[in-house]
Formats: structure tokens, C-alpha cells, sequence
């Protein structure tokens, strides 16, 4: 297979903090002979664990790209054991462009792993990352929110996995995250995604759904905040000890806890997010625009649980997600 054409900026086997860029070449028309220049930071003492932390995978999700360039302006080395690899703009032309997948060539970032040396631009930093990023980290963290068109509870989430052990190992730095809600994640569909990538790879991986409707919020900036410093210090890179409170338990066992709508319309919200429900409950209308008169067509809850994300804006159509329960539970560990 071809080298990458990604070159870094910054070395990544010496001590202190360098602040600098993933440099991908790519030319357009204002710019001939032009580059991607993704920011990245390594900050490093002597050997140990590395973490990986990103943000903006999706480009309209910003929780992640506030507190990692605050990480960045901030960690000091003498604090820390290993490396810290901090790059908080994972999908950077997305997120320069405020939008879920990049203007260049709408790459989903996280739905094409492994990438290609020779694809895309987009393709071109999946492969970067499989290939150098990833095999280099012990532990990854990789901040998510809602975007423009997803609210969610705020939660810090990992996946069930056929190793125990690794399982264990995420589960167990997804409780130090310790967002106010832990969740045992089921994907619609993990082909391709970055957590895959990594998973795969035998690493610890960690995830957020913090928010959303693209924007942020001084709660959701904080939670982060906390969550990420607790990442460090439970993966034995930064000093101290995680602060941890009290973290409601959730867990996705099966499709059953997705509603999808199927029908272009306005759409009317009847429960709101972290309310209980029960199976058969009414969680969702959606009215007819394109004439008066028309009865609603109702959405119901196919699990009980409580609300954990809806649909945002107004308007739905065929297809979309309209609403995720996801089931309260004592232990995400049972005996």
C-alpha cells in the first residue's frame, strides 16, 4: 500500500508541548498547490500511555473543539506521564464549514474507516489515522454531540465487544468520563466508524453524546471538561485522581430502541428528553404540511425507558430518527 501523503508538522517521540499541523496537500482552484492543515497537538514526558483525543469528527459538534484546544493551550508536561495527541478538529474542512461531513467531498468521517492512501481528502486522514494515529494510542477518546439535527441526553458511551476484557477496560473508562448519564451504545450501523477502527485495533475507546442542535452549552462545555481531565488521570497520564458523581446508567439493547419516522412533516415532540416512558406510550406527532385538515400520525415507544435523544429540528422527513429510549438500569457490570 501507498505511504500516506500526510505529514505532520510537529515530532511526536519528543518531550514538552508542540503545537502544529497535519499537513495534507490538496489542490483547488484558489489554490494551486494548497494543503489541509488539520491542528494537532502532542504534548509528552518520557514514556508511558498515549491518549488520543479528537473532536469535530463531525463538523457541526463543538464540546469536543472547546475543551481540546483549552487542553491544548493548557496541559502542562510535568503533570502528565506519556503523550497526550490532541487533535480537536478531526474532520477540519467540516468544521470550518459548520456542517456534519466535509464540503470538499461530504466524507462522513466516521463511515469511512479505514480510508484509502489514494482517495479522497476525507478518505486520506481515515487512512492517516488508522495507519499511524491509532496504532500509536493506548487510549482514544472521541468527543460527539447531537450537530444540527440530534439532542441527546449527555452521556459518555461504549459498546459491548466480544472480548470481555476489552469491554471491561471501556466500560471502565467510560464510568471515570463520568458524564450524568453512562451508556452502553448500540449503533445503527458501526461499518466504517471510527470507534470500529479502533475497537478493533484492541484499544480502549470512549465516546460522548453531549448535547446537540448544534451549538453548545456552558453545562455540556463543562461536562466535557471534567469528563476529559478524568479520562487522563483514570488512564494513568494526568496527575490526581477523577472526580466522579453520581452517573444515571443506561443501556441499549436492541432496535427496539430507535423510532423512526415515516413521513415527511412538522413535527410535534410529546415527551421531553430524560422523561420516562413506557412501551406503547405516545412519544411524537407528525402533521401534515402540504395541506390542512389531516390527522397526525402518531409515534409510539416500542421499549420502556426514558427519552435519551429526539430528533431537533422542526421539520422531519422519511427515514429520520425521531426519538431513542434507552432502558435505566442498576449495573452496566451485573455479577
Amino acid at each position: 500500500m501507498m505511504a500516506s501523503l500526510i505529514t505532520p508538522t510537529i515530532p511526536f517521540d519528543v518531550d514538552g508541548v508542540h503545537h502544529g499541523f497535519l499537513r495534507l496537500p490538496f489542490s483547488r482552484d484558489d489554490s494551486a498547490w494548497g494543503n489541509v492543515m488539520i491542528p494537532i497537538s502532542i504534548v509528552r514526558n518520557g514514556n508511558g500511555p498515549v491518549a488520543l483525543l479528537t473532536g469535530a469528527n463531525h463538523g457541526d459538534e463543538y464540546e469536543g473543539p472547546i475543551v481540546l484546544h483549552e487542553l491544548a493551550a493548557s496541559l502542562d508536561p510535568d503533570n502528565i506521564r506519556g503523550t497526550v495527541i490532541i487533535v480537536p478538529a478531526f474532520n477540519y474542512p467540516a468544521f470550518r464549514a459548520g456542517t456534519r461531513t466535509s464540503p470538499i467531498d461530504k466524507g462522513n468521517m466516521n463511515r469511512l474507516f479505514p480510508g484509502k492512501p489514494d482517495g479522497t481528502v476525507s478518505e486520506k486522514v481515515a487512512d492517516y489515522f488508522q495507519r499511524t494515529l491509532i496504532p500509536m494510542a493506548d487510549v482514544v477518546l472521541d468527543f460527539h454531540s447531537g450537530g444540527k439535527t440530534l439532542d441527546f441526553l449527555p452521556f459518555a458511551c461504549a459498546h459491548a465487544l466480544d472480548d470481555p476484557r476489552q469491554e471491561a477496560a471501556c466500560m471502565a473508562a467510560m464510568q471515570a468520563f463520568n458524564a450524568p448519564y453512562s451508556m452502553k451504545l448500540l449503533e445503527i450501523d458501526n461499518v466504517g466508524m471510527y470507534d470500529t477502527a479502533v475497537e478493533e485495533s484492541g484499544k480502549v475507546f470512549v465516546s460522548t453524546e453531549l448535547g446537540g442542535g448544534g451549538t453548545s452549552t456552558a453545562r455540556s462545555v463543562g461536562i466535557a471538561r471534567k469528563g476529559v481531565r478524568n479520562f487522563l488521570q483514570h488512564a494513568g497520564i494526568l496527575d490526581g485522581e477523577p472526580v466522579l458523581q453520581d452517573s444515571v446508567q443506561l443501556d441499549m439493547p436492541d432496535s427496539d430502541c430507535y423510532v423512526f419516522s415515516e413521513h415527511d412533516g412538522l413535527l410535534e415532540p410529546t415527551v421531553d428528553l430524560g422523561e420516562r416512558v413506557n412501551r406503547g406510550d405516545l412519544i411524537a406527532r407528525v402533521w401534515s404540511i402540504q395541506r390542512n385538515g389531516q390527522p397526525p400520525v402518531d409515534y409510539h415507544a416500542r421499549r420502556s425507558g426514558i427519552l435519551s435523544a429526539r430528533h431537533f429540528p422542526g421539520l422531519v422527513q422519511t427515514g429520520d430518527c425521531v426519538a431513542v429510549v434507552a432502558v435505566v438500569v442498576d449495573d452496566l457490570f451485573p455479577t
